[in-house]
């Protein structure tokens, strides 16, 4: 008999599988969650899933620098008190907020939404590589403005910082790279705020 029919409720067993479809999360523990949902007050767990679906619903990426946001720019676009002429380029999502956990950052952002990685079928059009030169070019005085590759030290985060080098270059923008305090390999969003503060107060001039 398949497991997901030894559920005494089919209701269940769709909540298990449900529960259980998010990385990370097992069968085991999604019936552990279910089950804990259950003996919640109705109201909580009618909470719970209008905030995912909010989530899921309302969320946007923003226009500018594909950073998550509840409106069309994002409101760290859109501070005037931040550095609008010193883009760091990231990762992802995570990357930005293990950043902004420093508190030593003042500039924008630009989310890169993956690494060059043609193991995973990943280039650079599937990125948002395309928008971050755009973005530079329209930049007045891209000399005196700054892009900083604040990318994971592997193979594939130097691949990528060299793409990007190589298509705003031209620019004249002044290109840097986080100091390696981090380990080879390591991503932004494991290293803790000291180091990762460190890196980039103390960022050197990108060289391919």
């Amino acid at each position: 008999m398949p497991y997901k029919e030894n559920y005494p409720s089919a209701l269940l067993s769709e909540a298990v599988e449900a529960i259980s479809s998010l990385p990370g999360v097992g069968r085991r523990s999604a019936l552990r969650l279910a089950l804990h949902l259950l003996k919640q007050p109705a109201g909580n767990v009618h909470h719970f899933t209008s905030a995912i679906n909010d989530l899921r619903d309302n969320v946007c990426y923003c226009k500018r620098c594909r950073m998550i946001s509840d409106e069309e720019i994002c409101s760290i676009c859109s501070d005037r008190s931040r550095d609008q002429r010193t883009i760091c380029v990231v990762e992802s999502v995570r990357d930005v907020m293990s950043i902004e956990a420093t508190g030593q950052y003042h500039g924008v952002y630009h989310v890169l939404g993956g690494i060059i990685s043609p193991i995973a079928g990943v280039g650079p059009s599937d990125l948002s590589i395309k928008e971050l030169t755009e973005r530079v070019t329209r930049l007045e005085d891209p000399a005196g403005a700054e892009v900083i590759l604040a990318l994971s030290g592997d193979v594939e985060g130097e691949t990528t910082a060299f793409y990007i080098y190589r298509q705003i270059e031209a620019s004249g923008i002044r290109i840097t790279s986080l100091a390696r305090g981090l380990g080879f390999g390591d991503d932004l969003e494991y290293a803790d705020s000291l180091t990762l503060g460190r890196s980039l107060t103390n960022r050197q001039i990108f060289k391919p």
